[in-house]
């Protein structure tokens, strides 16, 4: 009986970067920052908003950043705006351009919202809930 293998692929699978090495973050945070204020406003999503799903920055610190994005994030924040690039990039792929954008406003009937907008549940539920709402997004680009 033969063994079953994976078929072969071209691509080499590389480790994730280790958010726990300064230097990886150091690398990632500055096109991370930018990448995270250009998706807010083309989410027109409000800074009071935005400092809550970068994980409740306060005010001076958020608009330091947000002037000068040449600073080394945290692992939390990093993570968190990896998920919100993915959500981004999937609702682009999913969605035309201007439903793209507004979906994170619109009242949702997916039981994991439960009535409430995407952005008020990315609100309230934090780390957890990006992730949700990024598995969810992937699996419909799949399916």
């Amino acid at each position: 009986m033969k063994a079953l293998r994976y078929p072969a692929t071209r691509y080499r699978a590389e480790a994730p970067p280790d958010l726990g090495a300064r230097g990886e973050r150091a690398r990632l945070s500055e096109p991370a920052l930018k990448a995270f204020f250009n998706i807010m406003a083309r989410w027109k999503v409000r800074d009071e908003d935005a400092r809550i799903l970068l994980g409740d920055v306060s005010n001076g610190p958020f608009y330091e950043m947000k002037r000068n994005p040449d600073r080394v994030l945290e692992r939390d924040r990093l993570t968190r705006v990896s998920y919100l690039i993915g959500i981004f990039k999937a609702l682009r792929i999913l969605h035309s351009e201007p439903l793209a954008d507004e979906w994170v406003h619109l009242p949702n009937s997916n039981p994991i919202f439960a009535g409430q907008t995407p952005l008020a549940h990315m609100m309230r539920g934090g780390l957890p809930a990006l992730q949700t709402v990024r598995r969810l997004l992937d699996a419909r680009r799949a399916g």
